[in-house]
Parts: structure tokens; C-alpha cells; sequence
């Protein structure tokens, strides 16, 4: 897969992955989406990002997890 919107340069954003060499991280772009859920106001608020923006940023991420099992304690409640 090829990521050719994250960049990473030393002197800028301190080495952080960066969306096209903007001074977005990829961090704040994932935190950008949590806080708008609705991608028109995204749009309004940050019209330099682009959809294909937000899909590398997400494909980035998910790179860096693990697919592991995490268990959870017996009162956990869960949502249905």
C-alpha cells in the first residue's frame, strides 16, 4: 500500500508524521476526526485536508496497532 501523503521530516513537526509536508500531524488529523463526525464541517473548518487525506491518515494508524486480544474485567459493560 502506498502512503505517498505521510511524510516525515526532522525539521519540521519534530520528525512526526505529517499530512503532505503540512504542519498536520497525523495524530491531529485521527483527533480531528473524533471531534468531527460530520466530514462537511471538517471540510469547512480544515479545507486543505482531502478525503484521500484522511484515508492514508487512518491506513497509517491502523498500521501501528496490534491485533491482539486485550481481556476485559468481568464488570465491563458493553453496549448492544
Amino acid at each position: 500500500m502506498k502512503l505517498d501523503r505521510i511524510t516525515s521530516n526532522p525539521n519540521r513537526m519534530n520528525g512526526q508524521p505529517c499530512i503532505r509536508n503540512l504542519r498536520l500531524t497525523v495524530r491531529r488529523l485521527i483527533e480531528l476526526l473524533a471531534t468531527y463526525p460530520n466530514r462537511e464541517e471538517l471540510h469547512q473548518e480544515f479545507p486543505e485536508i482531502e478525503d484521500e487525506d484522511i484515508r492514508q491518515a487512518l491506513i497509517f494508524a491502523s498500521s501501528y496497532l496490534d491485533d491482539r486480544i486485550v481481556e476485559l474485567p468481568a464488570n465491563y459493560e458493553t453496549v448492544a
